[in-house]
């Protein structure tokens, strides 16, 4: 499915970054918002997911009250700063069921593995964000609020065979992997592995830095994965090494 530029930009923030500013209810100072910065992963179907620790404050607001809002931002580096773009996602945040702490783990060790760490300690949980209402500004007369039933999606038919489709990906088409790095990010790296799939895109380890590379449409099947993938091929041909295999031939 084809979206709108502002949700495409709108996704291409939220899978790109990794951290946000939390807002919760506050308790300590009464019907107040209370900030804080927070680290997060996205799930296949965009679902955001936080590792908290029961003694911060803003935990302690969410297990009073759910409610939560997340802005994520880009900041222009040149230019006008108010410029910068900005996602707001508005919702609840509770913790995740038991069936998916393996999920969470795998998905938030491998950004932050520091935070392995943590497990040791008593008191760090996962916790799921139920998006609710979405705010996007992109940039002078850039704004507005997305639509919630383009924006959620359930998990993805393909998720049971998602080592396959990175295996084949990684042992079989690499040159499209480096290629697409190339023309989204202009970064050339030698050795780069899909680590993750998306429904609107996959997640690239280099050497020391993990990329996000996104597709042009959602993709909920493995044959709508596989067309999106020959397209991307097909687009950035230019940038391809001729030494390796690529998704066209």
């Amino acid at each position: 499915m084809k979206e709108t530029k502002y949700e495409q930009n709108a996704i291409n923030l939220l899978r790109n970054s990794n951290s946000a500013l939390l807002s919760t209810i506050s308790i300590s100072v009464k019907d107040y918002p209370f900030g804080s910065y927070v680290s997060y992963v996205s799930g296949r179907d965009r679902t955001i997911y936080l590792y908290l620790s029961d003694i911060a404050e803003h935990t302690k607001n969410l297990k009073k009250d759910p409610k939560a809002c997340m802005t994520i931002t880009r900041e222009k580096t040149n230019g006008d700063k108010q410029e910068s773009e900005r996602l707001s996602l508005i919702g609840d945040l509770q913790k995740v069921d038991e069936e998916i702490i393996e999920f969470c783990q795998k998905r938030y060790y491998t950004f932050f593995k520091n935070s392995e760490q943590y497990a040791q300690f008593h008191g760090f949980n996962f916790y799921q964000f139920t998006i609710k209402h979405i705010r996007w500004i992109g940039g002078f007369g850039q704004i507005g609020w997305l639509k919630q039933k383009n924006w959620i999606y359930q998990n993805p038919k393909w998720s049971i065979k998602e080592m396959n489709i990175i295996e084949h990906m990684n042992n079989d088409h690499q040159n499209t992997i480096i290629s697409s790095l190339k023309a989204e990010h202009n970064i050339e790296e030698l050795d780069p592995k899909i680590i993750f799939l998306t429904i609107d895109g996959y997640y690239v380890k280099g050497e020391s830095t993990t990329y996000f590379i996104q597709l042009n449409a959602v993709c909920r099947t493995s044959s709508e994965y596989r067309e999106e993938l020959i397209r991307l091929a097909k687009e950035n041909k230019k940038f391809e090494n001729k030494k390796t295999t690529n998704l066209t031939n």
